[in-house]
């Protein structure tokens, strides 16, 4: 009996990563303060809200479209370094994913014209780090309390940290953003078609970027303009510069506010 358990235990230990094809796929366990939480995502929106404890959970929905099969979709879990978490979704057998991000390799791929949506829906521990990323699908994050990147191509980034930093970016869609501290590396906020609304805490010291092509500036900051006065680009130190503060759009107004006591 006692060989038969620890036979048993040690398969236990040499199982490979949670993946599901075919059905919904469901994953929680516990995360230190710290470590990252990666969502990697193509065609759907991720949402992520806080959790009730010290273990996360990562819920995601397949949604049948027009091409291919949903059973076709695979979600993948794995570690990453530090005691972090990797979830990505695939539809490409030639893809990978990791720390840095997607990866597709083009040819032979009898799945690249599926158009299934993958839902995600995410509880984040305290002190837990984000990094979530979609291409096609909106992406919220509310609740988090640590470092947050979150970026998306078609669809709107809502993210709000009660720490930070929070960085954000997406080319068809609105950029709002929320943050309570910012760290001491560069801040850069991008999209093409979509507005700005970043709001940071009153004792930000950085050099400001702010550029629009069709659209507003305006900062409830007190700043010193660098060069000449232009409506759609501005450059300016706010407080004792340091960090650059960059906030770029072309069809879109940009907002940059002081978060409240």
């Amino acid at each position: 009996m006692r060989m038969i358990i620890i036979a048993l235990l040690a398969l236990a230990i040499q199982a490979p990563p949670a993946s599901s094809q075919g059905a919904d796929f469901s994953w929680d366990g516990r995360m230190e303060p710290g470590s990252w939480l990666y969502i990697r995502n193509l065609n759907g929106p991720v949402r992520v809200e806080a959790a009730s404890g010290d273990r996360a959970e990562v819920r995601a929905v397949k949604r049948e479209g027009r091409r291919g099969d949903p059973d076709d979709v695979r979600i993948e879990m794995r570690n990453a370094s530090g005691g972090g978490v990797i979830v990505c979704a695939f539809w490409s057998e030639n893809a990978t994913c990791d720390e840095d991000g997607y990866r597709s390799r083009r040819g032979g791929d009898r799945n690249r014209n599926n158009d299934t949506k993958v839902e995600f829906t995410v509880r984040l521990p305290r002190g837990v780090k984000l990094a979530a990323s979609t291409v096609n699908g909106e992406m919220r994050v509310s609740g988090a309390t640590s470092q947050v990147d979150a970026s998306t191509v078609n669809g709107d980034v809502d993210a709000m940290s009660s720490g930070g930093p929070v960085t954000a970016s997406t080319v068809n869609g609105d950029i709002d953003v929320r943050m309570r501290e910012v760290g001491s590396a560069d801040l850069e906020y991008t999209t093409v078609n979509g507005s700005i609304t970043i709001e940071v805490p009153a004792s930000l010291n950085a050099d400001l970027d702010m550029r629009t092509v069709n659209g507003s500036l305006s900062s409830d900051f007190p700043i010193t303009l660098r060069g000449r006065v232009n409506p759609h680009s501005l450059k300016a130190t706010i407080g004792d510069g340091g960090r650059r503060l960059k906030l770029q759009t072309v069809n879109g107004s940009i907002t940059l506010s002081k978060a409240g006591d």
